[in-house]
């Protein structure tokens, strides 16, 4: 789970839609040099063995959005530290983890010791998942890989590929309307600042100038449209509201914009090819 206003070092606003995606090789290291940081400032709120779906805390346990996961194989991509694919080991399920970062499966190795309750975690791309075509019944992403490439239509591909027909695919992103208003969680937060429509990326660049880190935006328009080209039909969109007791402030993120913005969109959906 990540923001625009979590990210690090020099950084800019990306000049126009011609701006290339960060390279893989360049996304792994953003995130290998990052992930000792978010673990200490966000593993608390995430607990070492939960699936929280935002910084609005709707839990897994409560939601049931992936209904019955008893016997299930389930895929998290982009897993951190894989505190999700934990819960679900717990709750019965057969859970595998996969993220780019190899940073963060050490993380997920750390808290597999201390809680003892051991995932599998495998270091690799979203654009290009080490499965077996159907090998999963469900997959999810709880703010993991997809904000963050530019090859949008391929991951979903890969994520249809290995999951079975008819098999669930759950996921969480920043609402695309925070998109039109500053990551601020204060006042100013409440102000639109840029076009809903602007499609241009938000990229910080290493000092050489070199893309570094970027996070992607699409409308609702556009998520739907690519996830029925990759096969997939939404059953529910979730839009979480902010609970009355979660005074957290993460990023742009907090109890003043919950009450009245969109923070977090969950698409509910299933492989129909």
């Amino acid at each position: 789970m990540a923001d625009r206003s979590g990210a690090t070092g020099p950084c800019g606003r990306a000049p126009g839609p011609e701006v290339p995606g960060v390279p893989g090789a360049a996304n792994r290291r953003w995130w290998d040099a990052n992930a000792d940081d978010y673990q200490l400032e966000h593993g608390d709120f995430l607990r070492d063995t939960g699936f929280v779906w935002g910084p609005e805390g709707l839990d897994e346990a409560d939601a049931g959005l992936l209904g019955d996961v008893r016997g299930l194989r389930v895929l998290e991509v982009g897993c951190g530290a894989a505190q999700c694919a934990r819960w679900l080991r717990t709750a019965g399920a057969h859970p595998v983890g996969v993220d780019v970062s190899f940073r963060q499966a050490q993380h997920a190795r750390r808290l597999d010791e201390q809680t003892g309750v051991e995932v599998p975690v495998v270091t690799a791309d979203a654009g290009a998942l080490p499965f077996a075509d159907a090998a999963f019944d469900v997959a999810c992403s709880a703010y993991g890989a997809l904000p963050f490439v530019a090859d949008l239509d391929g991951v979903l591909r890969e994520v249809a590929r290995v999951l079975r027909k008819r098999g669930r695919w759950v996921f969480s992103v920043s609402h695309p309307l925070r998109w039109a208003f500053p990551d601020d969680p204060g006042p100013a937060g409440l102000v639109a600042d840029r076009s809903y429509f602007d499609r241009t990326p938000y990229v910080e660049a290493d000092r050489a100038g070199r893309p570094a880190y970027a996070e992607y935006h699409r409308t609702l328009g556009d998520w739907i449209r690519a996830l029925t080209t990759a096969g997939f039909v939404v059953s529910d969109l979730v839009e979480p509201e902010w609970p009355a007791g979660n005074t957290n402030v993460w990023g742009g993120w907090s109890p003043l914009r919950g009450r009245l913005l969109p923070g977090t969109a969950i698409f509910v959906c299933e492989r129909t090819t």
